[in-house]
């Protein structure tokens, strides 16, 4: 998953944040009927790293329910070896597959099974001075570093090309302590990470498309899951169910999805599917759909497949669902922690209707425990 930028920009032109109020959204009218503890919204700035934001969120929400207090745990700890394994595996396959900024949620409980996890105040990824990320620099650079390693001419390639790479991260991101303090102990990443209590082995992707069998696993075909991690199938009623049961036992969840449909507004903090000719829409139409609740698409496993196929529904974003809630109508939300700042009338959440999350859900990530008995048995979870 990744976020581009400039998207960024355009919705910023569209719906400037100056002078933005509630007001905006006086129209809709949201009731909890589960809210669940999460640590504060943060920004990810100018980098495609929601994938490790919207993880780490989940994780540090399950220390919240598990009794371990609040912890801010460091998203660019993870990237930082994320790009080192992207890279072997891209030098390793000559360079046929990604190499960017993306990932998926797996990959952080892949990073924390292998290296650990520190605090964010031991290894932010910030050089001094700075206040926000910023990562188009570092990977151009990176990018053209592996391309000129992964398609040199040369007959064998030197081992230590990896540690040029790493060069360039410490550069940018800064040096990853072997050891480091907090709370007046001593810990390494991976003693830190078992400190916690975290099993990365109880996590797991599960996804809903009908090109594959159900109840059996696959590699989910998206750009971004460059490590080819599996997801396990399902219909799409018993998809949305686990989402629900999990979160109605305690569990959030973290959420891939596309965020390029008009749909998705988060200055307005709201996603739904209205039940329109999308093509023939106006700017007009558009508007009154933000202004309140109204009639949202029927969205069946066909249709989700059929957007799915043709590209309207790619993998663009990470996200993190904290809650269930209803408007004023009885519809359902699913309340969203977003890692774009706060600068939203719900303070960097957003209500998502649930036809939007039946269409434009790519894969979601979450505790094995949260799935219902019965789907857990089938699936052999």
């Amino acid at each position: 998953m990744r976020y581009n930028f400039f998207l960024t920009i355009s919705l910023l032109l569209i719906f400037p944040i100056s002078g933005f109020s509630q007001s905006s959204t006086e129209g809709y009218s949201f009731k909890f009927d589960k809210q669940l503890a999460a640590t504060p919204v943060k920004d990810q700035s100018k980098t495609n790293t929601c994938w490790s934001f919207s993880a780490i969120s989940m994780l540090e929400s399950e220390l919240l329910k598990s009794g371990k207090g609040e912890y801010d745990l460091s998203e660019m700890f993870i990237v930082y070896h994320n790009y080192l394994r992207k890279a072997e595996k891209f030098v390793r396959m000559h360079g046929t597959v990604e190499f960017a900024g993306g990932g998926e949620n797996n990959d952080v409980t892949d990073v924390i099974s292998t290296f650990g996890i520190v605090p964010e105040s031991v290894f932010a990824g910030l050089k001094p001075g700075e206040t926000s990320h910023n990562h188009f620099e570092m990977d151009k650079l990176l990018r053209a570093y592996v391309d000129g390693i992964a398609k040199a001419t040369t007959q064998s390639i030197n081992p230590v090309w990896i540690n040029g790479l790493d060069g360039i991260l410490q550069s940018y991101l800064g040096g990853i302590p072997e050891k480091f303090k907090y709370q007046g102990k001593e810990y390494t990443p991976q003693t830190f990470a078992g400190s916690l209590g975290i099993n990365p082995a109880d996590y797991v992707m599960i996804s809903s498309y009908t090109h594959h069998p159900f109840y059996q696993t696959f590699v989910p075909e998206l750009p971004d899951n460059w490590s080819w991690g599996k997801a396990y199938n399902v219909p799409l009623d018993e998809f949305e169910s686990i989402v629900d049961n999990a979160l109605l036992n305690g569990y959030s969840v973290a959420w891939a999805s596309d965020v390029s449909d008009k749909g998705f507004n988060f200055r307005k903090g709201v996603a739904v599917v209205p039940d329109m000719d999308e093509k023939k829409a106006t700017q007009q139409d558009w508007d009154q759909v933000f202004l309140a609740p109204g009639k949202e698409k029927n969205i069946t496993q066909e249709l989700r497949q059929i957007d799915f196929d043709n590209y309207s529904t790619t993998d663009d974003h990470g996200m993190h669902i904290t809650g269930l809630a209803k408007d004023q109508n009885g519809k359902k939300y699913y309340y969203v922690k977003n890692s774009w700042g706060t600068e939203n009338p719900y303070k960097g959440y957003i209500y998502v209707s649930e036809s939007y999350f039946r269409l434009r859900t790519t894969v979601i990530f979450l505790n094995r425990n949260a799935i219902p008995e019965a789907t857990r048995k089938r699936l052999g979870v």
